[in-house]
């Protein structure tokens, strides 16, 4: 399977979630020319918050190429400040999602342009160009759809309750997706697929972040029908994941919590897999049970905005030396 586009640089789609997606995104948007990278984004986390339409991934993948994002948590905006939070704590009503006053404003625009009859996708589109930023930021949907989380302790959460509420620390039991079977991929991110040289998966959860994307009506079989490379980044590093509680709800759903069941996760999706030097000795048993899989091995923590792109140009270094995909 071979680039369509035998230049430096290819059209490429990042398939992304939060803060993981949003850092090698920002890596490929640092090396390609703007019009040669989209953004692919998970809407599952998204909700509505004291009247207010909040797309976490959304708002984390922009504030990260808008350059804007907070580099201590990944998420939120650099200096933002939270007075509106402490006024409620003063009015007795805090709650427990955080929203910064800068933050806020993005949401007000949100809601105000959904209430109006624009699209997710329209909206989005108006932000990013506010911020600057020149790529294409798509959300995967622009119909209802939500990732629910099945827990032992307290049954059936909505997403933002397991993960910000209690802190994703409840054992999972199950995942379903409220819209599923209804809601579709939009014709622009299914055509940003079909005309792209290169598909990435991000290094985000792939059952929270990348699941709820491939199970949007006409997703997975644009993925599956492709012509061309489909790459994944694995998210953990040493069987342990960088943020967020990936390693810990593979193991829950009783999956491989290893590069090995990353590879195995995305069996029928990808021609090739990104992994860290810490799990280099996977590498012989991964050549076995998965011989037609391309592997690169390289550091793939992200620190640094160096970091970032570094490991996206060994991505498209990798791609362009013609691996045998």
């Amino acid at each position: 399977m071979a680039l369509k586009n035998e230049n430096l640089h290819p059209k490429i789609v990042a398939l992304a979630g939060g803060v993981g997606g949003a850092k090698l995104a920002h890596g490929l948007a640092r090396i390609l020319p703007p019009n040669h990278l989209t953004v692919i984004v998970n809407t599952g986390d998204d909700f509505v918050h004291r009247g207010l339409n909040i797309s976490p991934d959304l708002d984390t993948v922009m504030y990260t190429l808008g350059e804007i994002a907070n580099p201590k948590t990944g998420w939120g905006i650099d200096g933002d400040t939270f007075q509106n939070y402490e006024m409620l704590e003063r009015y007795g009503a805090a709650p427990w999602f955080r929203l910064g006053d800068r933050d806020l404003a993005t949401h007000f625009l949100r809601t105000e342009a959904l209430k109006n009859g624009q699209t997710l996708t329209q909206v989005t589109h108006q932000l990013s160009q506010a911020l600057g930023i020149q790529q294409t930021i798509l959300p995967a949907t622009d119909d209802p759809f939500a990732t629910l989380v099945d827990t032992q302790e307290y049954g059936r959460l909505e997403f933002q309750e397991y993960f910000v509420k209690f802190r994703w620390q409840p054992t999972v039991v199950g995942l379903s997706y409220k819209g599923e079977g209804e809601a579709q991929a939009t014709n622009m991110a299914l055509d940003a697929i079909h005309h792209a040289d290169l598909i990435v998966i991000c290094p985000s959860n792939p059952l929270l972040s990348i699941e709820p994307i491939l199970r949007l009506g006409g997703m997975r079989e644009a993925i599956q029908s492709r012509h061309v490379p489909c790459i994944a980044v694995s998210p953990l590093i040493g069987g342990k994941a960088v943020k967020g509680p990936a390693a810990k709800l593979m193991e829950e759903l009783h999956l491989d919590a290893s590069v090995k069941g990353i590879a195995a996760y995305y069996t029928g999706l990808i021609d090739g897999l990104v992994m860290d030097t810490a799990d280099t000795d996977a590498v012989e048993e991964l050549r076995k049970v998965a011989p037609a899989l391309s592997l690169i091995v390289t550091q793939t923590l992200m620190e640094t905005i160096e970091d970032r792109e570094r490991l996206a140009g060994e991505i498209l270094k990798w791609i362009l030396e013609g691996i045998s995909l």
